[in-house]
């Protein structure tokens, strides 16, 4: 599998998350994805960004447009240090907010991407990686 790019943003505001969704949305397209495709995984990448800020305090996206032979997909990895996930379990399931939202953030990304893992530690932050094909 070849990268045929990557960046790394900070998200510590709002309008790093706006950026996140720009660039997804841009390299989404460039990858050949279909509209809903393409809105699938920005709608994920902005769930799981507004997470590393409200939830982890702030971190960082790595993005990756990769070549698989004949697929092209797009990775993405959040990392914060933020206080961790405490029930993984839990946190997965719709309704569940400890911000007051609709609780859908990870259950979602979950079900708009084709991969999805999160590594999350009491104490020490949260990554989530996923990934979508086309």
């Amino acid at each position: 599998m070849a990268v045929l790019r990557d960046d790394v943003k900070p998200i510590r505001s709002g309008e790093d998350v706006v950026l996140v969704r720009r660039i997804v949305r841009e390299w989404s397209i460039e990858a050949g994805f279909s509209l809903v495709d393409q809105t699938k995984l920005v709608t994920a990448a902005s769930e799981l960004a507004r997470n590393a800020l409200q939830h982890g305090g702030g971190g960082s996206v790595r993005m990756e447009l990769l070549n698989d032979g004949p697929r092209r997909g797009i990775r993405l990895e959040f990392a914060d240090e933020g206080p961790g996930i405490a029930d993984l379990e839990r946190a997965m399931q719709d309704g569940f907010s400890t911000g007051g939202g609709l609780g859908l953030g990870l259950g979602g990304a979950r079900r708009l991407t084709e991969e999805f893992h999160v590594d999350s530690t009491p104490g020490q932050g949260t990554r989530v990686r996923i990934a979508r094909w086309r």
